[in-house]
């Protein structure tokens, strides 16, 4: 059962339980500006459960009961041990429920071929009704093919038991973000997340970057798949230096780089490209045909490489083709810009959006160290000393939306398997972080200031209500019958165990105030404390 309520009398108690819970939202959003009220010190028990609670939640997407056992039992240094070493593969029943997904059973080849050939077919239809009719269904089925890329994410980061991998899996789909709603990305989008990103989110960076810079979703997005030695376009070199590896040339992380050089990083990437057409692999002269490379839907084209003799970051770079590419990714990957940009996007999305510099630093030192082995960064980084030091509310880092949505979810409903994921991609479309769905090839911002407006509260604390009054449509089958929909009761063992000890007075206050457990509810996922990890 949840918290023991204290049942008042309608009317001036409940407005004004319903006027705390509104305040205490708005106040969510001046967090950075402001001090909160911390709970007890970390001098007795509750303040180590506290503890433990924060970093679980920097570890996971939110802290559930099974996870604080875990780690109790564990240790921390045991526990994310445990976390880098899981499996790629799915458990079976989070397997069978991604296997259930209809858009996602053909690979992205087949989808492109399918979808070439649907245009073809539409092209030849006798009038122009027909044809927009026909092209308004295709269009269609390439959103629902990206709404299913979305539900695959979402289930994976509600339960699954890698949860730091599929934080990892988000957080580099971000940093190497594509859009997916540019040309034939959304068919390619599942395939660049399965393949290229995921199974090398713990690996090393260097193979992340080169699995990133061969990917077709990648290629298409940034334009390169049009780059050629007579037509160069810079387009991904500038992001491939500026926002993946280097950072901005002057900036933080100590770049140096020129325009030159992007100009020689786009030369050393012309003929990196794609084949969507499905057409066979292009007559060349046996000097060149050699150096040809197909996989998939990748190509390298050595008919529209440049063949001239490069200088990139003041190496020189000899004509040899794919190899070219190789070593430009090798270099970019061991700067020691590359490091320290790396490094702190790290930090910032886990730790602080402004996090001590001396962490930092070390975490920049294991990257360079190790060659970019992002298993020891991330070990550096979640067993520093100052994680447990960042007790303020000026110092925690502010929960983007999708972590909001998801921590909540699994607080709420933990252990039971959603069937309907709708609300959640409306949720997180509301709050302005739709997955897959930034335009600009920055991605989503990491700090708080983008996140905490008066306006993005008021949405959360209707999500908020709605994720704690009930079922909100999670549990519906494929028809209206609802599948598991209990009752959320939030205030459960885990509450008890670590939640409430990271409560301030105010917030504690206003729950004691609550008439009924969706009140009670609504006031803590909205609560200020609630909106940090």
């Amino acid at each position: 059962m949840g918290p023991a309520l204290h049942p008042r009398p309608p009317g001036r108690g409940r407005v004004a339980a319903w006027r705390a819970a509104a305040a205490l939202a708005l106040a969510a959003c001046l967090a950075g500006c402001a001090q909160l009220q911390a709970g007890p010190g970390h001098g007795d028990g509750h303040g180590a459960a506290a503890a433990d609670l924060r970093w679980l939640n920097t570890v996971t997407y939110g802290a559930d009961q099974a996870s604080l056992d875990a780690l109790r039992r564990l240790g921390r240094k045991d526990f994310l041990a445990q976390q880098l070493a899981l499996p790629l593969a799915d458990p079976p029943e989070l397997a069978a429920a991604i296997a259930a997904l209809p858009n996602l059973r053909d690979g992205a080849a087949a989808q492109v071929r399918a979808a070439r050939e649907a245009r073809q077919r539409i092209d030849a239809l006798p009038d122009d009704t027909s044809r927009q009719q026909a092209r308004q269904a295709l269009n269609m089925q390439g959103r629902e093919i990206v709404a299913d890329v979305v539900r695959r994410h979402l289930l994976r980061a509600l339960y699954s038991p890698a949860q730091l991998r599929e934080q990892m899996t988000w957080f580099w789909m971000n940093h190497f973000n594509v859009y997916a709603g540019k040309g034939q990305v959304g068919l390619l989008l599942a395939d660049y997340e399965e393949r290229a990103i995921r199974p090398h989110a713990l690996g090393r960076f260097r193979d992340l970057l080169m699995a990133t810079v061969t990917a077709p979703a990648m290629l298409v997005y940034l334009d390169n798949a049009q780059s050629s030695a007579n037509r160069v376009n810079e387009n991904y070199a500038r992001e491939l230096m500026e926002l993946h590896t280097l950072g901005v040339s002057g900036g933080p992380s100590g770049s140096r780089y020129t325009q030159q050089d992007v100009q020689e990083l786009a030369r050393v990437l012309t003929g990196v490209g794609v084949n969507l057409r499905g057409t066979p692999p292009p007559r060349l002269p046996p000097a060149r045909a050699s150096l040809y490379r197909g996989d998939g839907l990748f190509e390298f084209n050595p008919a529209r490489h440049d063949f001239g003799a490069k200088l990139l970051l003041g190496q020189r770079i000899e004509p040899s083709g794919f190899d070219e590419v190789a070593r430009a990714v090798s270099m970019l990957a061991r700067e020691p810009a590359t490091a320290r940009f790396v490094s702190a996007r790290l930090a910032a999305h886990f730790i602080s959006d402004n996090p001590p510099p001396a962490l930092v630093e070390r975490m920049t030192q294991t990257f360079t160290r190790t060659d970019g082995d992002l298993a020891a960064v991330l070990r550096t980084m979640l067993l520093a000393p100052e994680l447990d030091r960042q007790a303020g509310a000026s110092s925690r880092k502010f929960k983007d939306p999708m972590v909001y949505v998801v921590s909540s979810l699994r607080l709420a409903y933990e252990g039971r398997q959603m069937a309907n994921l709708r609300p959640v991609m409306n949720w997180l479309n509301q709050l302005g972080e739709p997955l897959y769905g930034h335009v600009a090839p920055d991605g989503y911002p990491l700090a708080e200031s983008a996140w905490a407006s008066s306006g993005q509260m008021v949405r959360r604390f209707e999500i908020a209500r709605a994720i704690g009054s009930g079922p909100a449509g999670l549990f519906a089958g494929d028809g209206t019958t609802p599948r598991g929909a209990r009752f959320p009761t939030i205030g459960n063992k885990l509450y008890y165990d670590a939640i409430e000890a990271a409560l301030g007075p105010a917030t504690r206050a206003a729950l004691s105030q609550a008439e009924s457990q969706a009140e009670w509810n609504t006031l803590l996922l909205a609560s200020p404390e609630w909106m940090q990890r």
